[in-house]
């Protein structure tokens, strides 16, 4: 099966590295892998920050100047057999895909959509309606989480969709033995406004609640706008204890989680979060925050201690637990690293992915 990759987000091609970007190259790894042969077959960025305006209007023509080269190209060659649109939402449209796929008679999947409500009070709700008449014409909606899957179900039950849960290629990770220092922590993170800079306020604010005579050090990874503020957060933490990383190459960073013993990141308005996966991948428990698609991809109790958003002493006291309490910490990490290498690899999506795409190449509108 030929299939037609966009990301209206960002392409899988953008030099700017993101969790989108990662996820948006491990699907076409995993249909690669499935025996599919993938093509993007547009850059255009749809994204708006606005929903009108003259950006609004300049992006239209560009949509239409797009879907004419994309057609053309297709009388000339051949149409593939499905379009698949990775991460649509309101703010984000597949401007390409439903009317490609209604002219060529092709199927249209999507992963990773959402439909937010709440935005149809702020100017949105236009936007919001042409989204879900796509969602809703697609031949399925693959979804990545619960959260993600009662939203669209809820905007229309009869809304087709499969779930398939976040996943990771480990091999990067496993290759690497464990070699655990007790009281060495880290986190990866962007650091930029928004959610990522409310995780580290959250993370810096439960750091410095920790006894004072507890041994520990934090490997920082992670670089962007807010670095400044970022350093300014943890001012009150001894500088011996941290170590700021800044930007690194995953090969780098699969190394210095190789010789962490925990993993800490809260997780505000995380979607999933697809480092956490690398982390347990590397054999680190996990400390997050009960809080958006976080449950997704870490099992509270067994591969990470998940606790309630806000909490800040909570936080601190998980911490705490299991950096003094070695035996649950190490079966933990032997938790952690069997889930992921065995429920979220890159192999399992494959065959996940494989059946929901022949699946869908089936369906008749």
């Amino acid at each position: 099966m030929k299939i037609a990759f966009y990301c209206p987000m960002k392409s899988p091609n953008h030099p700017v590295p993101s969790g989108d970007r990662l996820m948006a190259r491990l699907l076409m790894q995993a249909m690669q892998l499935a025996g599919y042969e993938v093509e993007v077959v547009s850059k255009l960025r749809s994204f708006l920050r606005q929903p009108d305006g003259e950006e609004a209007e300049a992006l239209a023509r560009d949509a239409e100047q797009e879907r004419q080269r994309i057609s053309m190209l297709w009388r000339e060659t051949s149409p593939p057999d499905l379009w698949f649109c990775y991460h649509p939402y309101y703010k984000a449209l597949d401007l390409l895909g439903p009317e490609l796929s209604r002219l060529f008679a092709m199927p249209y999947v999507t992963a990773e959509a959402s439909y937010s409500p709440k935005r149809n009070s702020t100017g949105w709700a236009q936007i919001q309606a042409r989204l879900l008449d796509d969602l809703s014409s697609a031949a399925v909606n693959i979804c990545f989480t619960h959260r993600d899957r009662d939203g669209l179900m809820k905007a229309n039950p009869e809304t087709r969709t499969q779930m398939l849960p976040p996943f990771l290629d480990t091999s990067l990770f496993c290759a690497l033995d464990p070699a655990p220092q007790a009281s060495r922590m880290a986190t990866v993170a962007m650091m930029r406004a928004g959610d990522k800079l409310s995780s580290y306020e959250a993370l810096a604010a439960a750091l410095n609640r920790l006894s004072p005579n507890l041994d520990w050090t934090l490997d920082i990874i992670g670089d962007g706008p807010e670095r400044e503020t970022v350093q300014e957060l943890f001012k009150d933490i001894s500088p011996h204890r941290l170590v700021w990383h800044g930007e690194k190459t995953p090969h780098e960073i699969a190394d210095i989680l190789s010789h962490a013993s925990l993993y800490l990141w809260p997780g505000h308005g995380e979607a999933y979060g697809l480092a956490y996966l690398e982390a347990q991948a590397a054999g680190l428990p996990v400390i997050a925050e009960r809080i958006a698609g976080v449950p997704e991809v870490v099992i509270d109790g067994k591969t990470g201690i998940l606790t309630e958003p806000g909490n800040t002493q909570s936080y601190a006291n998980a911490i705490e637990k299991l950096l003094t309490d070695q035996e649950k910490r190490q079966s933990m990490a032997q938790s952690a690293r069997a889930f992921v290498s065995q429920e979220r690899s890159l192999q399992k999506a494959a065959s996940t992915l494989d059946r929901i795409l022949q699946d869908a190449r089936g369906y008749e509108p």
